[in-house]
């Protein structure tokens, strides 16, 4: 007996004395608790952090002595020996610098912000917390360098260095690794799949190339955002957010924003989370109703839809349909109504377009975003080597502006990841899969309800027949077009009848462009990625190789890419590699030189090199310089590829070497001219889009045709097939404290080769451009292809290819920040960013730089103005600039706006309140072209238990 009571006691000491409890708290300078705090133990990755007061409890099977380090954002670390179980240990971190922060996106390695081997932006916690914006994502305008377009209230388009539209295939997003990108449209729909709010970790933002070390889409910048791990961030964390939107097209309108997190560690093996989140509210309303021209590149002065016969309103929708009224002599509905056809001469030589309906009668202006995200972590040897699966799913409406406007409907998109790590590689692979649920095209809406109602060959006719009866009558020509418009119109369908709304669900039902509006895609995106970090094998240098896998299956079925028969697939491969080393006393001298080698079956391999050096200098190594050359390139996106689109005056052809001829399509009966007909042998015609690129006219010189009937301003287009582009980056930098303000500054020069463009070309349906086969008119041989652009028998494409002419850009970026006044924060940066090009040589030619040329932002707050009690504000102001797209070119004005916020935390109820204002003046402005003014958004917040 004498002998099992030792037997039990020694095991129950052993048990007790390898379960080493230590506790403790950790404190700012200032007294106050800092929640979110990492304690771990050096050496391990067992770790924990802090409660919402600062407090911390920690188990481990260590035995003592051993070194816990403590850290957080925006701090300087702290490290104490362990020298016994139960020790209770009292932090006191003293506030650090933005310099000392970590950042890992620069080199794929953590290092501090200050030496960096390129620009970087850093959105901490902290600084996430203090946002004034309304959404943590929208914050990220105060950075500088970062531009953020408004699409609508749910999606927003982040770009930096210029060269952007809402369809940015040029800025990459990734959450946890994985690329963000819709695959239909291949560029991110804002935060739409992005994070919860209180799951977030941090953002780095790597403004322009930084293809050699993440491939070709990283070519204008790349935004990385990291979520919280379950094994260090436990617990249940949620916010409730609302208030009104207001804007004076939409009123006040109610906004709601819920979100929660819950995670688990299960042991010290496996962990787990999940996140969902809920936004609605109403969208800004797009009411501009300007007439623009027929090729959308300016407003027309004065133009109205009471004084402008062919009136095509920015934001009105099936007035895009228009025609010359001499064109409707052979219409059936008006020969039937002429009593005599002598009468048809009196119809004028203009055009006419048919009446629109407004964009507020074709949508609801629902915003709404649902995420939901969940993970699996398992670390089977207690150690950094863990196994994830991480699922993600998003569905919401927006309003989505590209070659037209666009209603996104129970839009769908989901992403699933393995993945394989530890502190030395990771190796993932992921899916991406989208659905356009419920979407349509607004323009083609109006346009197909109107046909719904009357066929364009009816409504002309009918409008035809009037004008002359009107002009019989002894009415004037305004009034006699007034009066053919009334009389047209009749029996129209009005919105909130119900005949307008189920032509309304026939329409959007309907993915055929000739008839409907409706908008199918079901694509895919298959990634996978590798790196491994040799520095723990290797001493002299950090080394590390990587590769990448990533296969594109469209599916649209049609509707938006030329896969109406079958699928389309493709893929590209990348590799690369990377060197950094340290040199001279102190390591003050950083040589960072990276290399990737990518291939797409499309196209010839590139190689993408990077090198990078820094220099500390000063007696405490506290200013570092920098200079750098990056190279980047950038495959043409999927549409630029593969789109066969019709969006009404134009077609969008995209270039790979299969895609034009797959694009086919029949034209007949009235869409052919008789003349045409004659020609042709037939009333019916089959193209494709072959003629896009070996038999077209330039866009531009068709117009100057139709102006002057001289032949010889028709210039050839016949464009080459679209290739991979490129760019070479140079830039300085230099990043530094001086007394008490933080200095960051860099500038760069960017030199382009074969820019991806579109050109505007138009094809005729007979005829070679050449004006070499022609056609005895009058007596006279008529080139054929100036026959078909005479009688409007030729189809206009917007092509993608790549320019030869020489685009550069270059700008500069500075940011200081200091503490003023005690403990208040101030921040101020100015970018300078500039377009290097001959506009006025090239008006065929969008560079779609839209970006201005100054901004200057600025920020001010205190965390604790009082105990518990902070405060923030952040004004931005733009320069005006010229939006440049397909949808409209136009000009933007200048605009500022601030925003501001107050917020009091609760220790005992672990929460923080705050109230906020964006746009608090209430000067409403917009950043592109055709979208809704931006109005105001008020709201109040509770967020618990966010560490």
């Amino acid at each position: 007996m004498k002998t099992i009571l030792k037997l039990t006691l020694f095991l129950f000491c052993a048990v007790s004395y390898t379960q080493t409890t230590i506790s403790g708290t950790v404190k700012d300078d200032s007294g106050q608790p800092i929640p979110g705090a990492n304690v771990i133990i050096v050496g391990t990755t067992t770790g924990t952090v802090t409660d919402f007061d600062g407090g911390f409890t920690l188990t481990t099977n260590q035995n003592p002595p051993f070194t816990v380090q403590v850290s957080s954002v925006g701090f300087e670390s702290f490290s104490q020996e362990i020298t016994s179980n139960s020790q209770n240990i009292d932090v006191i971190l003293n506030e650090g610098t933005a310099l000392d922060e970590v950042v890992i996106s620069a080199s794929r390695t953590p290092e501090r912000i200050f030496e960096s081997p390129v620009t970087i932006e850093r959105y901490g916690l902290k600084a996430i917390k203090n946002t004034a914006s309304a959404e943590f994502y929208d914050g990220l305008e105060n950075l500088k360098g970062v531009d953020i377009n408004t699409n609508s209230l749910t999606f927003k388009s982040i770009n930096t260095r210029g060269f952007a539209t809402f369809a940015n295939t040029r800025f990459m997003q990734r959450v946890d690794g994985m690329d963000n990108a819709a695959p239909a449209l291949n560029f991110p729909l804002g935060n739409l799949l992005g994070m919860v709010e209180t799951d977030v970790q941090s953002v780095e933002l790597l403004p322009g190339a930084a293809s050699a070390l993440y491939g070709a889409n990283a070519f204008n910048g790349i935004l990385f955002m990291t979520s919280k791990n379950p094994f260090d961030h436990t617990g249940i964390s949620g916010y409730i957010k609302g208030g009104v939107t207001s804007q004076e097209a939409a009123g006040n309108n109610e906004y709601k924003d819920y979100g929660i997190r819950a995670a688990h560690k299960f042991s010290d093996k496996f962990a787990a989370k999940v996140n969902f989140s809920y936004l609605q509210g109403t969208d800004w309303v797009a009411n501009d109703t300007r007439g623009k021209d027929r090729s959308n590149t300016f407003i027309k002065p004065n133009s109205t839809r009471e004084n402008d016969i062919d009136y095509d309103g920015v934001n009105v929708y099936g007035d895009l349909v228009s025609t010359n009224l001499r064109n409707v002599k052979e219409s059936p509905t008006f020969l039937a109504n002429l009593p005599n056809p002598a009468l048809a001469n009196l119809i004028p030589d203009v055009n006419v377009s048919r009446t629109g309906y407004d964009e507020a009668d074709l949508t609801n202006y629902d915003a709404k975003s649902i995420k939901a995200d969940w993970g699996l972590f398992y670390r089977p040897w207690e150690n950094d080597f863990e196994i994830q699966y991480v699922g993600k799913i998003g569905s919401g409406s927006t309003i989505y502006q590209g070659s037209n406007r666009y209603s996104i409907k129970n839009f769908f998109l989901q992403q699933h990841k393995i993945e394989v790590k530890n502190d030395n590689f990771f190796i993932r692979g992921y899916v991406t899969a989208d659905n356009a649920g419920d979407s349509y095209d607004m323009v083609f809406t109006g346009v197909n309800i109107n046909r719904q109602w009357k066929s364009d060959d009816q409504w002309f006719g009918e409008y035809a027949g009037a004008f002359i009866q009107g002009t019989l009558a002894g009415l004037n020509a305004d009034q006699a077009h007034a009066a053919a418009r009334q009389a047209a119109d009749t029996g129209r369908f009005e919105p909130g009848t119900p005949e307008f709304q189920r032509a309304f669900e026939t329409v959007t039902n309907d993915p055929d462009i000739l008839t409907g509006s409706q908008l199918k895609d079901e694509s895919k995106i298959y990634h996978s990625d590798a790196n491994y970090n040799f520095s723990h094998l290797i001493d002299f240098a950090e080394i590390q190789v990587g590769g990448s896998y990533r296969k594109y299956v469209l599916n649209s079925f049609g509707s938006i890419y030329t896969d109406a028969e079958s699928e389309i697939p493709y893929s590209e491969v990348g590799l690369y590699t990377q060197i950094q080393k340290k040199f001279l006393e102190d390591d003050r001298l950083k040589v960072t030189a990276s290399l990737r080698y990518d291939k797409s079956e499309l196209f010839d391999a590139f190689f993408s090199p990077r090198l990078s050096l820094g220099y500390n200098i000063g007696e405490d190594n506290n200013h570092n310089i920098r200079a750098s050359f990056q190279t980047g390139f950038r495959n043409p996106d999927t549409q630029a590829l593969y789109i066969g689109f019709n969006v009404g005056p134009i077609t969008l052809i995209g270039s790979a070497f299969d895609n034009p001829e797959r694009f086919t399509r029949t034209v007949s009966g009235t869409q052919i001219s008789p003349t045409g007909q004659a020609i042709l042998g037939t009333d019916t015609f089959t193209y494709n889009g072959t003629g896009a690129y070996n038999n077209s006219f330039t866009r531009s010189s068709v117009t100057a045709f139709a102006a002057s009937q001289n032949p010889a301003d028709l210039q050839i287009a016949n464009p080459e097939l679209v290739n991979p582009e490129q760019v070479s980056s140079f830039e300085v930098g230099y990043r530094g404290k001086i007394d008490r303000v933080i200095v960051d500054f860099s500038a760069y020069y960017n030199q382009y080769q074969d820019f991806i463009t579109t050109v505007d070309v138009v094809n005729p349906f007979y005829g070679d451009v050449e004006l070499s086969q022609t056609f005895p008119v009058g007596g006279n041989p008529t080139p054929l292809a100036v026959i078909a652009l005479a009688n409007n028998d030729f189809q206009a494409y917007r092509a993608y290819t790549n320019t030869t002419e020489e685009v550069n850009s270059y700008g500069a970026s500075l940011g200081v920040s200091t503490k003023i006044f005690g403990d208040y924060d101030l921040g101020m940066n100015y970018t300078y960013a500039k377009l290097d090009f001959d506009r006025q040589a090239n008006s065929d030619f969008q560079t779609n730089f839209n970006t201005p040329e100054h901004k200057f932002k600025a920020t001010f707050g205190n965390t604790d103005l009082f105990k518990n009690f902070g405060f923030n504000v952040a004004w931005r102001w733009s320069d005006n600039y010229v939006w440049e797209a397909s949808f409209l070119t136009a000009d933007v004005p200048a605009y500022h706006v601030l925003d501001a916020q107050i917020n009091f935390r609760v220790p005992s109820l672990k929460s923080s309140f705050k109230a906020g204002a964006t746009n608090l003046l209430g000067d409403e402005y917009f950043t592109a072209a055709g979208t809704g003014f931006i109005g105001s958004q008020y709201y109040v917040s509770w967020t618990i238990n966010n560490l």
